[in-house]
């Protein structure tokens, strides 16, 4: 398959810093490859999509994103009448600039050196957000301080939030990890990793012991206990309603895995650093 090239001016007028499109993919099969000299963040709003990538080919569902570097190869392709993908094109010069001024962002998302697209999966309600801030971008400006107002609150929450991997876990596994921090998931406790995941439960099982060195029932426990924690200082719920927040109504057992996480119980827990925002020690 032939390769061309995109360009950034063919795309941005003089002035502008991000550009943003929707388009229903055709479901024929590219005749050629493309790369670019720019960034674009891609993802699937509806439907499926196939994503061709030299010598390989992987298949894209609803709330998957890719963030696509300059010298990334690649091509979409629909599979069925309903693909729709949503694209964001920004300026090469407002990407670096970013990732001088946050080092936290230093190899990753669009700052990762990699020969590929980074992938990542957002849940539905994840995915609901970005399309709403994409919706906010596509009836404002096209200047750079628009597009760090969409861009900077996204990356924010991704940067850091993704489990580490090995480049070569399978892409299951990271999209079940990364759903498995929403409570729709977490709350159902391991069957609901194994439900995201779409494989087996042994299969997922083994494969999650390979590669995070833990079971989905730890993995989706220590979910839960950060999200119970920020409750915890976000709230004045009672534990009764945070815990079953969490999926998980047994309070005793609450506290049992709440202190082998934190050390405290989740009372002392939340009064010590409340106690601590309003009166510095």
């Amino acid at each position: 398959m032939t390769v061309d090239t995109l360009r950034i001016d063919d795309i941005l007028a003089a002035g502008e810093s991000v550009r943003l499109s929707r388009s229903t993919l055709s479901t024929r099969r590219p005749r050629a490859l493309h790369n670019q000299d720019f960034f674009e963040l891609i993802w699937v709003q509806n439907g499926r999509v196939r994503h061709h990538l030299p010598g390989r080919k992987e298949d894209l569902g609803e709330g998957d994103l890719l963030f696509v570097n300059p010298g990334h190869t690649h091509a979409l392709q629909g599979l069925g009448e309903t693909a729709i993908l949503v694209a964001v094109v920004f300026r090469p010069e407002l990407i670096a600039a970013l990732g001088e001024r946050h080092a936290v962002l230093k190899g990753q998302l669009f700052w990762a050196k990699q020969d590929a697209p980074v992938r990542l999966h957002r849940a539905p309600r994840q995915l609901a957000e970005i399309n709403r801030a994409a919706l906010q971008l596509e009836r404002g400006r096209t200047d750079a301080l628009e597009a760090e107002g969409f861009l900077l609150p996204l990356v924010s929450r991704l940067v850091g939030t993704g489990p580490r991997l090995p480049a070569d876990a399978p892409d299951w596994l990271v999209a079940a990890c990364e759903a498995a921090r929403e409570p729709d998931v977490f709350r159902d406790g391991a069957a609901g990793f194994v439900r995201v995941a779409g494989k087996a439960h042994p299969h997922v099982s083994r494969t999650a012991k390979a590669v995070l060195g833990q079971s989905p029932t730890d993995y989706v426990n220590a979910q839960r206990m950060a999200f119970a924690a920020r409750r915890l200082l976000g709230s004045d719920d009672n534990l009764a309603e945070i815990a079953a927040e969490c999926g998980i109504p047994n309070l005793s057992h609450f506290h049992k895995l709440f202190r082998q996480t934190y050390g405290q119980t989740p009372l002392k827990y939340r009064a010590a650093r409340q106690k601590e925002l309003v009166q510095p020690g």
